[in-house]
């Protein structure tokens, strides 16, 4: 069967494999297993070369940011972060492409799935933004590539299945404890302002409540449920102590209780 992709299905449509579910509770973030199960119109092959000739652009602090990282000295790794068009990308209509990141709802930005581009280009990391982007979106995504290279080896966007079945926020698994030291790192190095929902992720791991990579790895559920539920009762005890710190932040959606 050959190996091919389908075109760009929502994220609330049902899941192109019949489990029955959202795509965004099935195979979103796995589109792999999807080609590889023959479900689509176009190869995998194709797509990747596809993204990978959108040519690279520098919006808002992007060129600043990656180059003042040496991604080999902290993590370990070669492989490098290539910035493409938002707009471009999503023009292409893939399985999966759309406006933002899962985990950065609105944001102007996504971490394309490596599965998409690894075999046509397996020395970047492509993350698309839009030309309006701001600092602390490029920081957060930022974060997300360097703790994929070197903290927890978790990719965004892939992690919506497993909160599902626990039923557990899935920002609990996206943001783990390795990747707010990225975030705190990047914030500052670079002095960037973070959004509220950055902020509240931040605010986590100083007070060391975001999960280990390792434990979400291991998918322990039990494990799992009692941290994140642990997240949930000290954000609501500690909420008016929350609200004035990211009250004035970008993103800021007025008083939230878990």
């Amino acid at each position: 069967m050959t190996n091919r992709v389908m075109k760009k299905i929502g994220r609330n449509d049902p899941c192109p494999c019949g489990s029955g579910k959202k795509f965004k509770k099935c195979h979103l973030g796995r589109e792999d297993e999807l080609a590889l199960a023959g479900l689509g119109e176009i190869s995998v092959e194709e797509m990747g070369e596809r993204i990978a000739d959108l040519p690279a652009v520098s919006y808002g602090r992007s060129r600043e940011m990656i180059e003042g990282l040496d991604i080999k000295n902290l993590t370990g790794s070669t492989v490098g972060v290539k910035f493409i068009d938002l707009k471009s990308y999503t023009e292409l209509d893939f399985l999966g492409s759309g406006p933002s990141d899962p985990t950065r709802k609105g944001s102007g930005s996504i971490i394309v799935n490596l599965y998409k581009t690894t075999k046509a280009d397996p020395d970047n990391i492509y993350v698309a933004i839009s030309e309006d982007v701001d600092e602390a979106t490029l920081a957060h995504q930022l974060a997300h590539v360097l703790d994929y290279l070197g903290g927890s080896r978790l990719l965004p966007g892939t992690l919506e299945p497993l909160a599902f079945e626990l039923d557990i926020p899935v920002e609990h698994l996206e943001h783990p404890d390795e990747f707010g030291y990225w975030l705190d790192f990047i914030k500052k190095k670079f002095d960037v302002i973070p959004d509220a929902d950055d902020s509240i992720i931040l605010y986590l791991y100083k007070e060391k409540l975001l999960i280990k990579g390792g434990e979400i790895r291991a998918k322990n559920g039990l494990v799992l449920k009692s941290k994140s539920d642990r997240i949930l009762r000290y954000l609501s005890e500690h909420s008016e102590e929350i609200d004035s710190l990211v009250r004035k932040r970008p993103g800021y959606i007025g008083a939230r209780k878990a």
